[in-house]
């Protein structure tokens, strides 16, 4: 995340803290006709019996840093301007890429009949967006405090593709997936626990039949905690800087795709599209990430229907009634009653009463 951090410090938050907090007006002229250096700002300082003492600028990997990164009092290595810049970044840059990769699917892959289903809610999409608009504030908050420990150096991220050599580079990436899918089985499964269920996961389990838009669609505690194994990785084993930001924009996606109702993939192993809708769908089943692994191991998979892999078969009435009566029978059992409205839910009574 200190890439990102540099790269906005140097195009954006220098910028804004030398507005809001100025160095004295005698650094800042006698600036204006030099290159700055730390050495220079030191004896200024020194000199000029000022009380701002400068720091360096941490260590850039791409942008130097700018004249005016030297210029305000809060300094780029100021934990609480870290703090508060991560936050801004976390949480702007997370509400951008949701609603990329969620819009595209959304036009792109997302079969729009999925809104005849009987279980696709009234104002459904909106809701969806307001919720992740809602939680994603909350858990950037929440995520601050990983990112900070990040750039402060106590993570085992690296920048030097030699530190833990060549095969390493390609082996992260399996051993992320397979870390994180351990967690997140286990966070997962523990959040359907009657009284955590109620409290932190039901929100999410609102969609029965989700839109690309649900993918954050979390009550914000929820959605941190199923975060946590993505965080922890890197405080147990290296990770490399680039492959960090190439796996949390991967996440993102990852996460709209299980959402999108198209199964692209039928594959035993992998815990896609198709195993997540049963998941929405029948609630008790498939609680993994990526692969169907622990699912299997901890009796909890389920293997989707071959109906949903058919393009006529998985939009048929006949399968939306045999989903939507299975579905009823196993909510009753989870949350007791069924509040949701319905969109067709008004329909269906006008033809009861006819």
């Amino acid at each position: 995340m200190d890439i990102v951090l540099e790269v906005a410090d140097a195009f954006l938050f220098d910028h804004i803290y030398a507005k809001l907090f100025p160095v004295p007006q005698a650094v800042t002229s006698l600036l204006q006709a030099t290159d700055p250096s730390i050495e220079l700002l030191l004896s200024l300082s020194k000199n000029l019996s000022l009380s701002y003492i400068p720091s360096e600028p941490y260590e850039y990997t791409f942008v130097s840093a700018p004249t005016v990164a030297y210029l305000s009092t809060i300094q780029r290595t100021n934990i609480l301007r870290q703090s508060i810049s991560l936050f801004l970044i976390t949480w702007i840059f997370g509400a951008l890429l949701y609603f990329l990769f969620s819009s595209l699917s959304y036009f792109l892959v997302f079969d729009k009949r999925t809104v005849d289903h009987p279980k696709y809610l009234k104002n459904q999409m909106r809701m969806e967006i307001q919720q992740a608009l809602r939680s994603l504030p909350w858990m950037s908050l929440y995520t601050v405090p990983w990112f900070v420990a990040e750039i402060r150096g106590y993570s085992h991220m690296y920048w030097d593709p030699n530190q833990y050599g060549k095969a390493y580079l390609f082996l992260q990436y399996p051993l992320f997936i397979a870390f994180t899918d351990f967690g997140i089985y286990f966070i997962h499964r523990g959040l359907h626990l009657p009284m955590v269920y109620k409290r932190l996961h039901k929100p999410h389990h609102k969609w029965i039949v989700p839109t690309p838009f649900a993918s954050l669609a979390f009550h914000p505690m929820d959605g941190y905690l199923q975060s946590l194994p993505y965080h922890i990785f890197p405080f147990v084993l290296p990770l490399h800087k680039l492959s960090y930001l190439i796996l949390f924009t991967f996440i993102q996606i990852w996460t709209v795709l299980i959402h999108d109702g198209e199964y692209m993939t039928n594959n035993p192993a992998v815990n896609g599209a198709a195993c997540h809708t049963v998941h929405h769908l029948y609630f008790n089943y498939n609680y993994g990430q990526f692969t169907t692994l622990w699912d299997r191991i901890g009796g909890s998979y389920r293997t989707p229907e071959k109906s949903l892999f058919d393009q006529q078969t998985k939009m048929s009435k006949e399968t939306w009634k045999k989903q939507a009566s299975e579905m009823e029978k196993i909510v009753n059992e989870v949350e007791k009653e069924d509040n949701r409205q319905y969109l067709h839910d008004d329909a269906s009574e006008e033809k009861k009463e006819k």
